[in-house]
């Protein structure tokens, strides 16, 4: 059984900074890709950004030069590192990756965690 939890989440002021967290526990996996989705109040769910088995990253254009992913392969973390934060980021944001074990491949999913910027 794969389990994903998020933490880091939080209220942070403008042009303040959020470290957000994606444990991936279990036995006998593989992590492939990982990824940050958010749901916007009132908007549809978006990739906010994505990095593969190999490192190679990708955001979405409102988050570039601010948001960092990064993967910790030994922990079987991912990170996502967001700063200069603005009151547009406000969401609930999902961790997402691609597991392999020994029944299949599928994407798993975090619970969420809910990121507030406001003054």
């Amino acid at each position: 059984q794969v389990q994903l939890v998020e933490s880091g989440g939080g209220l942070v002021q403008p042009g303040g900074s959020l470290r957000l967290s994606c444990a991936v526990s279990g036995s006998s996996f593989s992590i492939n890709s990982m990824a940050w989705y958010r749901l916007p109040p009132g908007n549809q769910r978006e990739l906010v950004a994505r990095i593969t088995s190999s490192g190679f990253t990708n955001y979405v254009d409102s988050v570039k030069g601010r948001f960092t992913i990064s993967r910790d392969n030994a922990k079987n973390t991912g990170y996502l590192q967001m700063d200069n934060l603005k009151p547009e980021d406000t969401a609930v944001y999902y961790c997402n990756t691609f597991i392999t074990t020994a029944v299949n491949s599928r994407p798993y999913w975090g619970q969420g965690t809910q990121v507030t910027v406001s003054s």
